[in-house]
């Protein structure tokens, strides 16, 4: 169901019903122009007056095939599937060929989850349309809803047969080749698509991207060139192009291709932070830093350009102002293990031992259990005299590590601390078992334990 070709009777039209309505007065209009005005509606979104105009139409039409499909539409979109499957079984026994009541069948089981019924009606639809193109989209979103990627490919692909300018299909087409991890497979197809449209810049465009998968990054700057010279101003193939010249560390052309980007659209924190990491490699601090500044100021809440800042001050040992741009990341993303990590590490560099126990404390609270993490949290605690939670914390860590001998010399030199010699000598026991060349962690951590002669005739025996 299509709008008339004849524009110039359609507008009349549309404007004769938006008067109607004003004055209430009761117009006559065809049935051409009654389905016309319902399919504008409705492709607007402007459902009340969809509802109107189908309305008046059936009173005035009340055998119009497309206007009670239209109504079927409507009622589908209201969730009165019932009401539409029982108005569908009145049409198909009139017309038992037509494809859209095949389709709206399809829709109405694919609101009820059933997928593979779906399809049994798309594929009977597919029987009696002249719209090939369309009935296979429909059928391979069927499949996208069941996961079996293989077969939407399958109609997807006939989509584009039909029509090689659909860039939804051809997306979709692609979506599936990386949901099966395809990169081969898609450079194959699209290769082959290449040779039928030469200049699909989208075509090229995702090309570049699937060599980009493989690591083929020549390959891939090859793709991005020809995407660019069939539409100069396609944004993306610049933006994907300066991400490979990156890899490449080839960082001045990167940023010629990011500015290029800022001169076709509005600047974007994006460019502007590749930017700026571009020109920290080229060891041009100042105006990576302007850049890193710009994509803040365009993106404040994009916590990446302050973890960026975070790191350009890090390098530079500027620890403070690092830790204010680590709490400003933090701020925005507060699960994000990497930053708490970094907060406590930066906090350790300010001697701030209180405040870094909590950085790696949140750490391991977001399920970083890595060794190194309870280690250094354990050591800023007996740095703090905290020597219980110390010991606390190594037991917790020893259930993710238990053949860690780190741990069990920390233990055991913290048992000694807090006076629980049985449990010591049997954490030290168990720590020279697994490795006794770790036995310097005594004597680093625990000197005056290290120091006493009975320590020093167990470590001998090893």
């Amino acid at each position: 169901m299509q709008i008339s070709d004849n524009d110039g009777q359609y507008d009349v039209a549309l404007d004769r019903f938006e008067l109607m309505l004003k004055t209430n007065d009761i117009l006559f209009f065809d049935a051409d122009e009654f389905e016309n005005i319902t399919y504008y509606y409705l492709e607007n979104g402007k459902m009340s007056k969809a509802k109107k105009a189908i309305k008046l139409g059936l009173e005035q039409h009340p055998h119009s095939i497309n206007l009670r499909l239209f109504h079927v539409e409507v009622l589908i979109f209201e969730n009165k599937l019932n009401d539409a499957n029982e108005l569908l079984e009145s049409l198909q026994e009139i017309e038992p060929s037509n494809e859209e009541v095949y389709i709206q069948r399809a829709c109405i089981l694919s609101k009820k989850n059933k997928h593979t019924e779906a399809i049994d009606a798309l594929l009977f639809a597919l029987n009696h349309t002249a719209d090939e193109a369309d009935v296979h989209s429909l059928i391979a979103m069927e499949y996208m809803f069941l996961e079996d990627y293989e077969q939407a490919k399958i109609h997807f692909i006939k989509c584009l047969e039909s029509d090689t300018d659909d860039y939804s299909s051809l997306y979709n087409v692609i979506y599936c080749f990386d949901f099966l991890e395809q990169p081969h497979q898609a450079i194959l197809f699209l290769n082959k698509f290449l040779d039928k449209s030469p200049y699909s810049e989208v075509a090229w465009h995702q090309l570049g991207k699937q060599h980009v998968t493989l690591k083929q990054l020549e390959k891939a700057l090859i793709a991005f060139d020809y995407a660019i010279i069939s539409d100069d101003h396609f944004l993306g193939a610049y933006m994907e192009k300066g991400k490979v010249l990156e890899k490449l560390k080839r960082y001045q052309e990167a940023i010629d291709n990011y500015l290029i980007t800022l001169e076709l659209e509005d600047p974007t924190a994006f460019a502007y932070l590749h930017i700026g990491k571009c020109y920290d490699k080229l060891q041009q601090p100042e105006l990576a830093l302007q850049y890193f500044l710009k994509a803040a100021n365009e993106d404040p809440l994009l916590d990446k350009v302050w973890n960026t800042l975070t790191d350009f001050y890090y390098k530079r040992k500027d620890f403070r102002k690092a830790l204010y741009y680590i709490n400003k990341a933090i701020s925005i993303d507060e699960a994000n293990v990497h930053y708490w990590k970094r907060f406590a590490h930066i906090n350790k560099k300010l001697h701030f031992y209180e405040e870094a126990v909590k950085g790696f404390k949140k750490s391991l609270d977001l399920g970083n259990y890595e060794l190194e993490t309870w280690i250094t949290r354990c050591d800023l605690l007996l740095e703090l005299g905290e020597y219980e939670l110390a010991k606390e914390t190594l037991l917790q860590a020893k259930e993710f590590h238990p053949e860690a001998a780190e741990i069990y010399y920390r233990l055991s030199g913290v048992s000694f601390l807090i006076n629980t010699p049985t449990e010591a000598y049997a954490y030290l026991k168990k720590a020279t078992h697994i490795d006794a060349e770790y036995a310097f962690i005594m004597e680093e951590l625990f000197p005056d334990v290290f120091k006493r002669q009975s320590i020093q005739n167990f470590l001998k025996s090893f």
